[in-house]
């Protein structure tokens, strides 16, 4: 597996990371714990070095199931997790970035996840009611405490990422980034991912699934599936939304891969300092997504998708309008 190094960090990881959020949580289909466990270990053999996760999902529960499955091999993987949400009776009750719900946060995922330091830990959602300077620099403390090394946000506004790289240097940024999500390129972030030495860490880089070619209008989503809530997968929208599709097909079959891999290579080849983190509760679809470091796309190639892409009008919102104000965005 090909490494890359997460901005001006230091940080070295594997090209291509593994969203855990989806092992049990979010998605109709969930994984027991040891099926979850095993096809983690099964992602550290493939050469993933890199593993995300956050006190949320679950809640709780995902960071127990990471921590067991990296145990064995805590030296040889880099494990990130967030804090950032309120959790009430099991269920996230709006943002909380106070300095002591920080501490609160990082205690706990250390204990859950059963490790002496966090790698990387993200602010999941920018907290309006306390400052950025004072969540930087609460993390800024906890590195000093040797209880986290690096810090990063998700889904912040690029005034937002200055202000904080100000106090503490931002290794990373996890923001939504594939074909049908391209809201980094307008709203500033990857012109301050460049200025500033920080990595982009692509959350959802196959569109929840879609993008993989594997669902369509009939497709039904499971009760308990988050991706019911969300504009774009409803019938209407997938079916518009299948030109997307079809050129992804395209590509493919000229390249011997799959749309899954053209949707990763392609965000492989936008940045050197962009890591994809695929989520996948299936090793086969594991597989397919690390062979994706191996498809080369020449300029050529990106030339033709970016006029392909361009001639696309997805259709629907990536959130709900509630959960798109949670976003820097």
């Amino acid at each position: 597996m090909q490494k890359r190094i997460l901005g001006k960090s230091g940080l070295e990881v594997s090209a291509l990371g593994f969203g855990c959020m989806g092992l049990n949580f979010s998605y109709s289909h969930a994984l027991s714990t040891q099926e979850s466990v095993t096809l983690v270990r099964q992602a550290v053999e493939r050469g993933v070095t890199f593993f995300d996760t956050a006190e949320v999902y679950g809640p709780y529960t995902n960071e127990e199931i990471v921590g067991e499955a990296l145990r064995p091999m805590r030296d040889r993987v880099v494990i990130a997790t967030k804090f950032g949400f309120n959790i009430v009776d099991g269920k996230m009750a709006g943002v909380n970035s106070r300095p002591e719900q920080i501490r609160k946060a990082a205690e706990g995922s250390l204990k859950r996840l059963g490790v002496d330091v966090i790698d990387l830990l993200y602010q999941h959602r920018v907290d309006p009611n306390v400052p950025i300077e004072d969540v930087a620099g609460t993390v800024k403390d906890l590195i000093a405490e040797g209880k986290v090394k690096h810090f990063g946000m998700s889904e912040p506004g690029a005034q937002t990422v200055r202000r904080a790289h100000a106090v503490q240097p931002v290794a990373a940024l996890q923001n939504e980034y594939s074909l049908w999500t391209r809201g980094p390129e307008t709203n500033g972030i990857l012109e301050a991912c460049e200025e500033l030495g920080i990595a982009l860490v692509a959350y959802s880089p196959l569109g929840k699934g879609f993008l993989t070619g594997a669902m369509n209008k009939d497709t039904k989503i499971g009760e308990g599936d988050f991706r019911k809530m969300l504009p774009r997968f409803t019938p209407e929208a997938m079916e518009k939304n299948q030109a997307l599709i079809d050129l992804l097909k395209r590509i493919a079959e000229d390249k011997k891969a799959t749309p899954a891999q053209i949707a990763l290579a392609w965000l492989l080849a936008r940045k050197p300092w962009i890591v994809p983190i695929p989520g996948t509760t299936k090793l086969h679809r594991l597989e397919e997504n690390l062979g994706a470091a191996d498809v080369a796309l020449s300029a050529d190639d990106l030339a033709q998708i970016e006029t392909a892409a361009a001639a696309i009008q997805v259709e629907g919102e990536r959130y709900p309008e509630q959960l798109m104000k949670t976003t820097g965005l």
